[in-house]
């Protein structure tokens, strides 16, 4: 298992023992997997203790929480058997919520999540943000670190002015990460991985362009050398 991977394999799954293919196949290239809504909607709690009865790993556990502050606080302490190494809540839960997660679970890295790399700019301007994606997101960086967040999640042409707002402390997560030649599926923002890491990046979520490709081992320990 490598110890130093930037790369968090997005687990994106609802068949357990697939999970456990992508697992089998990834670990020496990965110590870091993100457990989504996907899996966690289907199998819940056991289902991550049945990957860990198997693997050693840090678990990123990408919830999105976002409620008032009491509601949040009440989800973050239920996790806590789970130990997550992240948590992710939306940043624009506010300063407030942020922290009723931090100190629920204050042995864990509670993750502010920024703008979801999925949106364009006209989606954002949509729904309502005063300013563009890179403001909105370095924003509502300040705001997840000044409720007690102890990393940030953000697209990977944000992190680079995102790195200069924060504390130097603060993690950086970029998903919509892709190599050359992936296609971008539902990111709109993306770069690739060495780009990513080049411009501040300290973890890189990738999912479909190792879980999809025909040797998912073979296609980590690839991009892990080109970083």
């Amino acid at each position: 298992m490598s110890r130093k991977s930037p790369i968090i394999l997005a687990i994106d799954t609802t068949d357990l023992d697939v999970a456990k293919k992508w697992i089998t196949a990834t670990q020496e290239s990965i110590s870091i997997y993100k457990i989504g809504l996907e899996f966690f909607l289907k199998f819940g709690s056991n289902g991550i203790h049945q990957l860990r009865e198997e693997f050693e790993f840090e678990l990123f556990l990408d919830l999105k929480l976002h409620d008032i502050p009491n509601t949040v606080a009440g989800a973050a302490r239920s996790l806590q058997p789970l130990d997550p190494f992240f948590l992710t809540v939306h940043a624009a839960g506010g300063t407030k919520m942020v922290n009723a997660a931090a100190t629920a679970l204050p042995n864990s890295r509670i993750t502010g999540v920024t703008i979801l790399t999925s949106l364009e700019e006209s989606d954002v301007q949509a729904i309502g943000y005063r300013d563009a994606a890179l403001e909105s997101a370095v924003n509502l960086a300040r705001i997840a670190v000044a409720g007690g967040a102890k990393a940030v999640v953000c697209s990977p042409l944000e992190v680079s002015a995102i790195r200069k707002a924060i504390p130097k402390d603060i993690l950086l997560i970029t998903p919509g990460v892709r190599p050359i030649g992936s296609g971008s599926g539902d990111q709109a923002r993306v770069m690739t991985p060495a780009l990513a890491i080049q411009s501040g990046a300290d973890y890189l979520v990738i999912g479909r362009p190792i879980t999809q490709s025909e040797d998912p081992g073979e296609a980590a320990a690839a991009i892990l050398a080109s970083l």
